[in-house]
């Protein structure tokens, strides 16, 4: 009988967790038709207010940069307040707000302070967010929760930049398309307080766990990898920019691709989430040797290869959603976890400016040295993960037996 209620008691918390993981999905669900429906035409937008290809490059990375390290601040703040929902539902409503304001922009640089505010939205719900969806992936298995959350978050990825095909196609500008984007943005909050009440037990906060005075050392081995692989991996705009400025496709067909990249990353996050809990994070560098092909196809091929490039920069996506969250979910305790997820978020994405400026700038003088460089950072980085198969693997036996 004791067996019995254990079991029932297990199940009862495994339809919780999967419960909370899902209504968190529709909010990334919203959340990134919004964001990604953005994204997908920002490369065009920015041209046609006359940015450089450099200047779109510096511009993607440095929203992603000052975001990675703003969630330095906010993942501390996360794990010295606890206040989650708070800062989570912060988040979400400055993506409501500042989106469909780049409707009304005349200027780059004014584009450029909205994409910029629109980043620190996310650096601010981001750490907060992780430990939430952490806390619950724990009872279902990390790979395969966050794989699902990344499923449902890349299906909104999805249904954004299809929304602005149609919207482009129509208006024949970029420009009065973001307006169609304040629907979704407003779902994605009216969600995130729904999410609040489907919490297990509604708890306002995950239960406490035994705390770690410090961050396993493999864990900043882990972060250096992430760090050299973000610096490789390529920026969608700067590759939609060499799309539109080489004529490859035309302007309403690049929100089409990048919803068959996003399309590509919900299936793979869910196929690798599976695979990483049965095999580690082995799988992820398997999965950056074939996204770092997107390089080579994207910029020295034609239509065709551009459109396989951008499934092959889909997956790397997809790899990524699913194994990097849960291989710091694994290696570090609840109650550090807001800490290390903002300390991994700051370095990706710092790294991830450098790579983007260095790409834009590289593609102004000559196409081959970005490929080189991507491909060369992509490989050293799939390297560091094989061989951090073993000693992540033995830090994550330690970590589960304290």
């Amino acid at each position: 009988m004791a067996q019995s209620g254990t079991a029932a008691g297990g199940s009862d918390e495994r339809k919780a967790a999967i419960k909370f993981i899902v209504c968190l999905g529709a909010v990334s669900l919203f959340a990134d038709m919004t964001y990604e429906g953005a994204y997908s035409i920002m490369g065009g937008f920015l041209k046609d207010l006359g940015a450089t290809a450099a200047e779109v490059g510096i511009i993607a990375g440095i929203g992603e940069m000052i975001a990675a390290s703003m969630r330095y601040f906010s993942g501390k703040l996360a794990d010295r307040t606890r206040a989650y929902w708070t800062l989570a539902l912060a988040g979400y409503a400055m993506n409501l707000l500042v989106v469909p304001a780049l409707a009304f922009v005349g200027t780059w640089q004014a584009a450029a302070l909205l994409i910029i505010a629109e980043r620190t939205g996310k650096a601010l719900r981001g750490p907060a967010r992780d430990v939430l969806l952490s806390d619950a992936t724990e009872k279902v298995g990390h790979g395969w929760g966050f794989g699902l959350h990344a499923a449902m978050d890349q299906t909104g990825a999805v249904a954004g930049p299809v929304l602005m095909a149609f919207t482009v196609a129509r208006l024949h500008h970029f420009g009065p398309a973001f307006l169609r984007l304040a629907a979704p943005a407003a779902l994605a909050f009216v969600a995130m307080l729904a999410a609040k009440y489907a919490y297990p037990a509604n708890k306002g906060t995950p239960p406490k766990r035994k705390d770690t005075a410090v961050l396993p050392k493999v864990y900043w081995i882990y972060v250096a990898a992430a760090g050299v692989l973000a610096l490789g991996f390529l920026d969608f705009p700067l590759l939609s920019f060499h799309f539109e400025n080489m004529a490859l496709m035309k302007k309403e067909y690049i929100p089409l691709l990048y919803a068959l990249a996003m399309g590509m990353n919900g299936l793979t996050a869910l196929i690798f989430g599976r695979l990483y809990d049965k095999h580690g994070i082995v799988v992820l560098a398997w999965g950056i040797l074939i996204s770092m092909l997107s390089l080579p196809l994207g910029f020295l091929g034609g239509a065709t290869a551009a459109t396989v490039a951008v499934c092959c920069w889909g997956l790397g996506l997809g790899v990524q959603d699913a194994s990097l969250r849960s291989g710091i979910s694994q290696l570090v305790s609840m109650n550090k976890r807001g800490n290390a997820f903002g300390v991994f978020n700051a370095v990706y994405g710092i790294m991830w400016f450098i790579g983007s400026a260095t790409m834009g700038l590289l593609y102004d003088h000559w196409i081959g040295a970005l490929v080189i460089f991507g491909m060369g950072a992509q490989l050293t980085a799939a390297g560091m993960f094989f061989w951090l198969r073993r000693p992540l693997g033995i830090a994550i036996a330690e970590t589960a037996g304290s």
